[in-house]
Parts: C-alpha cells; structure tokens; sequence
C-alpha cells in the first residue's frame, strides 16, 4: 500500500485539525484518531506534529486551549482545543487554497500511468 509522504501533506495538517474542530471542541488523541478514522489510516498524524501545529496555531490565534474535567477520566482534567473567529477564516483560506493546488496538480497526473493504460 502507499503511504502519503508527510512532506506533501504538512502543509495541510492545520486544515485537517481545524475541520475537526469546525465542529466542536476536542483533544489531542481524539483528534489524531478522527484523522485516522476519515483517512481510512491512510495518514496517521505523529503526536509530535500534532502537538506542533496546536502550538502554531494557538501562537497564531486560530485555536484557544482550554482545560476542562473529563468524565471518561473520572474528573481527571484534559486540554481540549477549539477553534477561533482567526481560524475559522485561516481555515476557508486553506480550502480554498486546496481547491487551487488540486487543480494544477492535476494538470500533471497523467491518468493513463495511474490506471496501468500505458
């Protein structure tokens, strides 16, 4: 099976996080098992660069941390992230990147190589 290269995917690891939290409030390994689950484990998430674009992307104001008790912890206490006003739009941004890149990247696939018609 082939395996995406983290290089072509990182710049779209903060689009990935964000439509996560598009939806609600969640955690690291929450997050990192969503990735995985919609992905069909085709890209697994390493909790370093998880950690990293939560970093990033607090510094940059497109999510907020927040501490909150957790029932599956008995109370124990977990960071959850959400997204801001600043990331909802970073995140529009970025699909709309997506769109764009996706259309000239596509000029360069040659179907016939892909579907083994050569």
């Amino acid at each position: 099976m082939i395996e995406i290269s983290s290089d072509v995917i990182r710049g779209y690891n903060d689009t990935m996080i964000l439509s996560i939290l598009m939806k609600e409030p969640s955690y690291g390994y929450e997050i990192s098992k969503q990735i995985r689950q919609l992905t069909d484990e085709k890209y697994i998430i390493k909790e370093t660069t998880l950690y990293s674009a939560f970093t990033r992307m607090e510094k940059n104001g497109y999510i907020e941390s927040f501490i909150q008790q957790d029932v599956d912890l008995k109370g124990k206490k977990r960071t959850y992230y959400r997204i801001t006003e600043g990331g909802q739009n970073y995140y529009k941004e970025k699909c709309e990147e997506w769109v764009l890149t996706k259309e000239v990247i596509n000029r360069f696939i040659l179907e016939g190589l892909i579907d083994g018609n050569n």
